[in-house]
């Protein structure tokens, strides 16, 4: 989540607001994805541990210290605005799903950190936002996300935010996977595949954040330059304006670089 300083607009009840990164070491962290991704970084006003990256000056993610003793592992997690953070936790709960932080007063909002039923680990946040969206200027370009069952993932996540009583919130069922949209924009995409018992991270169920670069492979590059790695077996999917690769950050980050599409 942002700062409370830099909170602007009531945004829409179930889409994604924000995508946070909790990294062991803030200082690697920022020099790698201000390498990749050519991202700066300004102080938050929540604490000296949180970050925001921005781009062309525009705040596009989170950058935040885990605290000490908390072994878990680094993971890009999307966030979702919700009108009631008490009520979003009940509707996870009574759906099998775990509410692992929270709901719980940061800044000037409540914040609450959830797992879905197969493990793939989401945010919820009620309160101001940044006006940000997937797809819009230098945020990232959408988010996945990847999992066991593609109708059971959408029936979850439509009934936990409340999808199907927004006017702005479109789910598009397709062949294999579903797409949501806020307006004309895909914002995120559920897909299968994940497998719940793999013992690679990149395998498992995981919502996945797709960052557009200009050159993918200046980026991939760079990346594994700066410390960070390719998934084993290795992913490569083709897009209509070219590839996207899956990699891996020093502290095991996945995220996704993509083709920037003008």
């Amino acid at each position: 989540m942002p700062g409370s300083d830099e909170r602007q607009h009531v945004p829409v009840q179930g889409a994604p607001c924000w995508v946070n990164l909790m990294v062991s070491d803030l200082d690697v962290a920022r020099a790698f994805y201000g390498e990749v991704l050519g991202w700066r970084f300004r102080p938050s006003s929540l604490d000296d541990h949180f970050l925001v990256a921005t781009a062309d000056g525009d705040p596009v993610a989170g950058l935040a210290a885990r605290r000490p003793g908390l072994e878990s592992a680094s993971v890009w997690t999307p966030y979702f605005a919700v009108r009631d953070a008490d009520v979003t936790a009940a509707r996870i709960r009574e759906r099998g799903a775990t509410v692992a932080v929270g709901p719980m007063a940061v800044g000037d909002g409540r914040v609450g950190l959830a797992a879905d039923r197969d493990g793939a680990t989401f945010g919820f946040w009620e309160g101001y936002t940044l006006a940000w969206s997937p797809g819009e200027g230098r945020a990232p370009t959408r988010l996945d996300l990847q999992t066991r069952d593609v109708l059971d993932a959408a029936v979850f996540y439509g009934e936990a935010l409340g999808w199907a009583t927004e006017d702005d919130i479109d789910i598009d069922y397709r062949n294999d996977h579903v797409l949501v949209k806020q307006g004309d924009r895909v914002i995120l995409s559920l897909r299968g595949g994940g497998v719940q018992t793999s013992p690679l991270a990149h395998l498992r169920p995981r919502w996945l954040v797709n960052f557009a670069v200009d050159d993918v492979e200046r980026a991939v590059s760079a990346a594994m330059s700066a410390g960070g790695s390719r998934p084993k077996p290795s992913s490569t999917a083709w897009t209509a304006k070219g590839f996207s690769r899956t990699l891996q950050d020093p502290d095991g980050g996945l995220f996704t670089l993509a083709h920037r599409e003008p």
